[in-house]
């Protein structure tokens, strides 16, 4: 499952129908020079067989897994009606030595789930219980209020253009006791909308579990029955489930999910919104999937609807990849793949369909491993497959002359917030902590930091149109829409589907914000500490206070609200402590924390700002020395900035959706 630590790590977005229009502003004339990609360079195709491919996976994955600390991982390929390779690779329990068993060892795909929830809601559009384009308020037994007056249809969801914002707290746990049924979760856990339906891709596991839920309404069947019966059965997928726990037969065949190869086995983890990403899975499941949509749909699906799900094609930004019904585009070599990854905390998936090759690939570890190797993994795997059996011809770019590339490149720079985020409720300040940001190297090429991890080398971001640069060692491409001599939205190739960053407002600005957080409680320390520090002094000395009355009252209620400030500071790097080990604890053991933090929080802001001006007032009135008076004002500066994020990042309140 695709949770929002990786949306932080910097993937991009897809544009929506109403600003596909709007573009990038006419560029002034640019001097063309034709070069060749260094990714073009590529060798004659090698014949896919079963022989060579395997060959080449043993001589790829094996190393790949060890030198990123990974346990173990399974994969499959296929061609038409046939399996090429299905294969484990290491282990699936590290404590007892358990190799990986494609036939029967289960994997989370994460997010990959998601394809098995589309295939669903279109067997109901078949059958005509299903409209693409209607209000999904009609199959639903509570409301979802309209956003600007319009409702959300079914098509926007498989398109994560519904305008949901970022949910986490009902995501996932290792607590069973925490899954609930998809009738008492759906109302419960409703995101607010921050975007018109159909404008802006914000990537929604949310809207994905609504569609499940759907699926059960219509069908007049429990999801995990209906996709038993309707997809897992008829394609003799028996060692698949979406259920959890784990029904008995299937736990003894469950790998065990790892922080990397030298962490101990983390216990199974519990996906809340079942149908985004709760599904089990063997390599072996996985590919009669794939090759039931490979061949028309097979025993699931009809040839027509499979033809609908593949080739739509959304809008997106200017020549970027975008989303099919439910898969996304991705490109390689001059092919269209479409696919889907996934990741829960501890497995890490990808699938990728070629259609017009009649080629499939599915991979699967089970740990995150060194530094997230995983995306080095996927993403290597991916373009060295594609490199080897599915090359393209020689590619020409056109390279955008140098002066007008410096020029482009410089409008790029800056800080960025994904469209896959929180932004009415306080995890908005996660947003903050995460902004992407863009700079240039010593040569003024473009350096985006998030990305690096994505890949297996190096970025080399080359302008081959304007305001369209490509990487040349894998070929993704990175475009921006310009408009008024502004960038307005930027995207990469990997995420654009599902995901826009536009550039960060003055008001939300890591760039300042940042730089003025440190200072605000730099200050709020020095003043906190020098209390009791000069109160000691004193004693020692047997010196008088200069304060006294209401300007003594004014000065101890400041510093009081100072460690007030401090303490909450203290409570939020917990808050993000516990989260970052282990997301689950968000959804009830931290509840106490959050409802604190948001009462502390704007108590001490405000406390700190009003009592730090009733000291430099007092200051004023009794004549105090200029130290005296500095030392307050920089107090009501850094109150000021505590205020600002407190109600910009919506740091109070106390609904718990988020």
């Amino acid at each position: 499952m695709r949770f929002i630590r990786k949306a932080i790590m910097g993937l991009a977005a897809l544009a929506a129908l109403p600003l596909a229009a709007q573009g990038p502003v006419p560029a002034p004339a640019v001097k063309k020079v034709e070069a060749v990609a260094p990714k073009a360079a590529v060798s004659a195709p090698v014949a896919l067989d079963a022989k060579d491919l395997e060959a080449w996976m043993d001589g790829y994955l094996p190393y790949a897994l060890e030198r990123g600390r990974i346990p173990g991982a399974v994969v499959t390929v296929v061609r038409g009606d046939e399996v090429l390779l299905q294969k484990g690779y290491g282990f699936a329990d590290v404590a007892k030595r358990a190799p990986v068993l494609p036939e029967t060892t289960l994997f989370r795909p994460g997010s990959v789930s998601k394809l098995v929830t589309w295939t669903a809601v279109m067997q109901q559009v078949e059958a005509g219980k299903i409209d693409l384009d209607k209000d999904v308020n009609t199959y639903l037994d509570f409301k979802i209020p309209p956003f600007e007056g319009k409702p959300i249809t079914m098509r926007q969801i498989m398109t994560h253009t519904a305008g949901f914002e970022e949910s986490v707290r009902y995501l996932i746990s290792s607590d069973p006791k925490a899954v609930k049924t998809l009738k008492e979760l759906m109302p419960l856990a409703l995101p607010e909308r921050v975007f018109a339906p159909g404008t802006t891709p914000a990537y929604s596991n949310y809207a994905t579990a609504l569609a499940g839920y759907i699926v059960e309404r219509v069908s007049g069947q429990n999801f995990d029955d209906y996709v038993e019966t309707r997809i897992f059965k008829p394609l003799g997928m028996t060692h698949s489930t979406f259920r959890q726990p784990l029904p008995a037969r299937l736990v003894p065949y469950m790998a065990k999910g790892y922080p990397d190869v030298t962490g101990k086995a983390e216990p199974f983890e519990m996906v809340l919104p079942g149908p985004a990403g709760s599904l089990s899975a063997s390599g072996a499941d996985m590919a009669k999937f794939m090759i039931a949509h490979l061949n028309g749909g097979g025993a699931i699906l009809k040839p027509e609807t499979v033809a609908q799900m593949h080739n739509f094609k959304a809008p997106g930004v200017g020549p970027l990849n975008s989303m099919a019904l439910g898969f996304y585009e991705q490109q390689v070599n001059g092919r269209r793949a479409i696919a889907h990854g996934g990741d829960t905390v501890w497995f890490h998936s990808y699938l990728w369909l070629f259609p017009d090759s009649d080629i499939g690939i599915f991979l699967s570890m089970n740990a995150q491993g060194k530094d997230g190797a995983t995306g080095a993994v996927r993403s290597a795997l991916f373009h060295k497959f594609a490199d080897r059996y599915l090359p393209g011809p020689p590619e020409k770019a056109s390279q955008v002359d140098a002066a007008t590339a410096r020029e482009h490149a410089q409008m790029m720079v800056g800080h960025y917030v994904s469209s896959r985020g929180s932004f009415t409720n306080f995890f908005s300040l996660f947003g903050l902590l995460g902004q992407a940001t863009i700079s240039l190297t010593e040569d003024g090429k473009l350096s985006i930091p998030a990305l690096d991890g994505l890949g297996a080398g190096a970025r080399d971001w080359v302008e081959v149109e304007p305001f369209v640069w490509r990487d040349t060692g894998t070929g993704e491409r990175l475009a921006a829409e310009v408009k008024d001599g502004r960038v307005v939205r930027m995207s990469v190739d990997p995420g654009s589907p599902f995901m826009v960053f536009e550039p960060a407002p003055a008001s939300v600005n890591a760039a300042w914000l940042n730089p003025a957080l440190i200072f605000a409680f730099g200050v709020i320390l020095l003043a906190a500490l020098a209390w009791p520090v000069r109160a000691l002094v004193r004693r020692r000395f047997q010196a008088d206070f200069a304060l006294t009355g209401k300007s003594l009252r004014a000065y101890r209620l400041s510093r009081v609200f100072a460690w007030l400030a401090l303490g909450a500071l203290a409570g939020w790097i917990g808050l993000i402590a516990a989260f970052s080990a282990d997301i689950g604890s968000l959804g009830g053991p931290l509840d106490w924390l959050i409802h604190l933090l948001r009462i502390l929080t704007p108590l001490a802001a405000f406390g700190l700002l009003a009592t730090a001006a009733w000291h430099l007032w007092n200051c004023i009135k009794d004549k105090r020395r200029w130290t005296m008076k500095l030392g307050a004002v920089l107090l009501i500066l850094a109150a000021a900035v505590l205020v600002w994020v407190t109600l910009a990042f919506h740091l109070y309140g106390f609904g718990m959706v988020y």
